[in-house]
């Protein structure tokens, strides 16, 4: 819009991705420049920014008071992340309108830089939901003499890293359910329902295989189905509003009564989505896998494994971690015991007899412990241990003791 002799009035960012998309995250710096093109020369007061970035919730609620009688009820919060300004042009104070202390900017296009730094403390991601969002911007303000002030302003994001690379997001997320179905006084098979992931934490764009058995004793048909939900939480004045949505689903095959389908790794794409954010107090974004059985007639039966959507994928590494846990857990399984204990080393191995002799020399720094205590210790120090055998020197011994035990036994 063109306002005067200003042609335009912009802020640009400097872009530290390959994408040109401005992305940042706390403790980043964040510069950019003002961007103003005039086609003749203009005197200005000052050029102003204000950088702001926080999350805000509102939504309504109708209430009744009585009879006839009806109210809307506001609930509104906000949390402040960002709030930085910086002159660049002139002086503060532009309540006067005087001449004096006025920069010339000559016709043409002029940039002005301007930089600053977002705190170290986690900040929320960027989000805009249905009853709240967390916003990012940079509004640049230009004061001229006897003209009202021009305004622009430009958004950034900012993304608060999930590193999906840790112990907990990389755990596999499993369950298992089932339901029996009734009508009146009849009772059919049950439904089962078991389901596996191989990891909690994933990203955009990333296919999540699912793992699943579900069989059908029951005398319906039923169809297994896997969905990824987003669920928005806003709180504000000590109450809670909850938005779900469906973010991509799958269907299996219909499966009749007496039947049993599995799936190997079923695929499940994500498609692109606002990361997880579970750090802000006002506002709150989780997901969820649901593999659930639609089952006509009744209420379905469902499994939800919890999922965190993160900003840094998985680590090449990182992608084996549970192929290789189970293949050796499958390793475990096919190595037998050896068919005898192997002995444990001979006395001799372990202490030689320069040892044993040496120890039989009392100190003459211990004189003072002389005593029947001391002796009995001393006496038995580095003295070779029993014999090692496999066979019982004394199997009377032990069978007697044996039947003892078995004629004490009460069951008996």
């Amino acid at each position: 819009m063109v306002l005067g002799k200003v042609k335009s009035f912009t802020v640009s960012y400097d872009c530290l991705n390959d994408s040109n998309v401005p992305v940042f995250s706390s403790g980043d710096c964040v510069s950019g420049r003002v961007v103003i093109e005039v086609t003749g020369e203009i005197r200005v007061k000052s050029l102003k920014i204000h950088a702001k970035g926080f999350a805000k919730v509102r939504w309504t609620e109708s209430r009744n008071a009585g009879s006839n009688t009806a109210y809307t009820q506001n609930y509104t919060e906000e949390v402040e992340y960002l709030n930085h300004k910086d002159i660049l042009i002139g002086h503060e104070r532009d309540d006067d309108n005087s001449e004096e202390g006025l920069t010339t900017i000559h016709s043409g296009r002029h940039e002005y830089a301007f930089s600053l730094e977002l705190p170290q403390t986690p900040l929320a991601t960027s989000f805009e939901g249905k009853h709240g969002s967390v916003r990012y911007w940079v509004k640049a303000e230009l004061h001229r003499p006897w003209l009202l002030p021009m305004k622009t302003k430009k958004e950034f994001t900012v993304f608060e890293h999930i590193d999906i690379n840790t112990p907990l997001l990389l755990s596999p997320q499993a369950g298992t359910k089932d339901k029996t179905l009734c009508c009146w006084f009849c009772t059919s098979g049950p439904i089962s329902l078991s389901a596996k992931i191989e990891r909690k934490g994933y990203t955009p764009g990333e296919s999540i295989q699912i793992f699943a058995e579900i069989e059908n004793c029951s005398s319906r048909m039923v169809v297994p189905k896997a969905a990824i939900y987003q669920t928005q939480t806003f709180y504000a004045k000590g109450k809670m509003k909850e938005v779900k949505q469906l973010v991509a689903n799958l269907r299996g095959e219909s499966l009749s009564s007496g039947k049993t389908e599995t799936w190997s790794g079923k695929m499940l794409k994500i498609p692109p989505v606002s990361p997880s954010i579970l750090d802000c107090s006002i506002i709150r974004v989780e997901y969820s896998l649901m593999v659930y059985v639609d089952i006509p007639g009744a209420i379905n039966l469902s499994l939800n494994l919890p999922l965190v959507i993160g900003t840094i994928p998985l680590h090449p590494f990182g992608s084996r971690t549970s192929s290789v846990s189970s293949q050796c857990s499958i390793s475990w399984l096919g190595m037998g015991l050896p068919d005898r204990p192997e002995a444990p080393p001979s006395y001799a191995e372990i202490v030689t007899e320069e040892q044993r002799q040496t120890s039989l020399d009392v100190p003459a720094a211990r004189e003072e412990l002389d005593g029947p205590l001391f002796a009995y210790i001393h006496e038995f120090r580095f003295q070779p241990p029993p014999l090692y055998s496999e066979i019982d020197p004394n199997p009377d011994h032990a069978s007697r003791t044996e039947e003892r035990r078995i004629d004490a036994c009460p069951s008996r």
